[in-house]
C-alpha cells in the first residue's frame, strides 16, 4: 500500500508499543474458534495489532459514552441508549470476518458486563431467487446486490435504541439467505457490522451505512495475495463439500479439479477482483484505521488516520 498523505503509517513494531501490558486474554484453542474458514492468525497477532486496537476502541467508546451525556444534558433530554457501532470492511477473502470476530471477543472481555454483538451485511443480500429474477446472480456481492434500503432501516432501528431488532442469516454452506431464520440485536451497548460494503456509498442512497458507524476498520492486502488467499479457501470449501450435496461447493467438488479451479479462477477475474477494484478499494481511504496483510495474513503495518 502506497503512503497516504491523511493517514500516519505505524510498522508492526511501531504498533505493538502501543499496548505495554503484555497481557493476552486469549489462548491459541480460543483463536482457532474465532478464525474464519482458512484463514491465518496467531497470539503474537492479537498482542501486536489486536491488543493496540482494543484499547484505542475502548478509549473511543469511553469518549462516546461521555459525548452522548454531554449531549443530553446540552438539548435537556434523556439519554437514549445508542449503540457504539464498529464498522470492518475488506475484500472478499481478506480476513475481516475473523479481525471482526476478535474484536467482539476482546469487547466481551473489556467490558463483561456490557453486551457486544457482531452482525454481517451478507444477511442482507437478496435471495438468490430474487437476485436470478433481478438478473443480477452475476453480481452478487455488487452493490445492487444488496438490500440497502433494508440494511438501512435495520441499522436506523439499532442506533436508535429501539429493544429489538432482527437481520437476515446468510448461510456460506447454500450460500443463500436462509429462510424465516434471523439474527436477534437485543439492545447491545457495542455492534459491530462486517461486510464488503460498509463504507460505500450507493448513488441512490440518501444515508448510508458509514453514517451510523463510530469507527472503521478497513483491512487490506494486494489484489494478488487476496486471490491466491481466495482460490485456497476455494479448494479447502471443496474438500469439506465432496460428502454433502446440499453445499453450494458439490457440484464441483464431485467434478474434475481443474475445471473447477478454472471456474473459481474465472469469478476472481470476473466478479471479486472487479467488484474490489470498482467498489471496496476506492472505500478504503474513508476508513479511520486500516490493518495492512502481508503473506500468510501477516499484518506488517496499521494506517491511522489523522482527520
Amino acid at each position: 500500500m502506497e503512503e497516504q498523505l491523511n493517514y500516519y503509517r505505524f510498522s508492526r513494531d511501531q504498533w505493538k508499543q502501543f499496548y505495554q501490558n503484555g497481557h493476552v486474554p486469549l489462548t491459541a484453542a480460543n483463536l482457532r474458534e474465532i478464525k474464519a474458514f482458512n484463514d491465518r492468525i496467531s497470539l503474537d497477532d492479537v498482542q501486536a495489532i489486536y491488543m493496540p486496537l482494543a484499547r484505542l476502541l475502548q478509549a473511543k467508546f469511553e469518549h462516546y459514552l461521555s459525548w452522548r451525556e454531554t449531549e443530553s444534558s446540552f438539548l435537556r433530554r434523556q439519554n437514549k441508549q445508542s449503540p457504539f457501532i464498529i464498522g470492518v470492511s475488506g475484500s472478499v477473502a481478506v480476513g475481516k470476518t475473523t479481525t471482526a470476530r476478535l474484536l467482539e471477543i476482546l469487547f466481551k472481555y473489556l467490558y463483561p458486563d456490557r453486551r457486544t454483538q457482531l452482525i454481517t451485511t451478507d444477511g442482507f443480500l437478496y435471495p438468490n431467487a430474487e437476485l436470478k429474477k433481478m438478473q443480477l446472480m452475476e453480481r452478487k456481492g455488487f452493490p445492487e446486490s444488496y438490500n440497502m434500503p433494508r440494511l438501512i432501516e435495520f441499522l436506523n432501528d439499532v442506533k436508535s435504541g429501539k429493544p429489538l431488532a432482527k437481520s437476515p442469516v446468510y448461510s456460506h454452506q447454500t450460500y443463500d439467505i436462509v429462510p424465516n431464520r434471523y439474527n436477534v440485536i437485543t439492545h447491545p451497548d457495542i455492534l459491530i457490522i462486517e461486510g464488503i460494503n460498509v463504507l460505500q456509498l450507493p448513488s441512490n442512497q440518501h444515508i448510508y451505512i458509514s453514517d451510523f458507524t463510530d469507527y472503521s476498520v478497513y483491512v487490506d492486502a494486494d489484489a494478488d495475495l487476496i486471490e491466491s488467499w481466495y482460490l485456497d479457501r476455494f479448494k479447502a470449501l471443496m474438500k469439506i463439500a465432496k460428502d454433502d450435496p446440499q453445499n453450494y461447493f458439490y457440484p464441483w467438488a464431485i467434478g474434475d479439479p481443474a475445471d473447477a479451479i478454472a471456474m473459481a479462477e474465472g469469478v476472481w477475474e470476473d466478479v471479486d477482483l472487479k467488484n474490489l477494484n470498482d467498489y471496496i478499494l476506492p472505500t478504503r481511504n474513508r476508513a479511520d484505521l486500516i490493518l495492512h496483510k502481508v503473506a500468510h495474513h501477516l499484518i506488517d503495518a496499521v494506517y491511522f488516520r489523522k482527520y
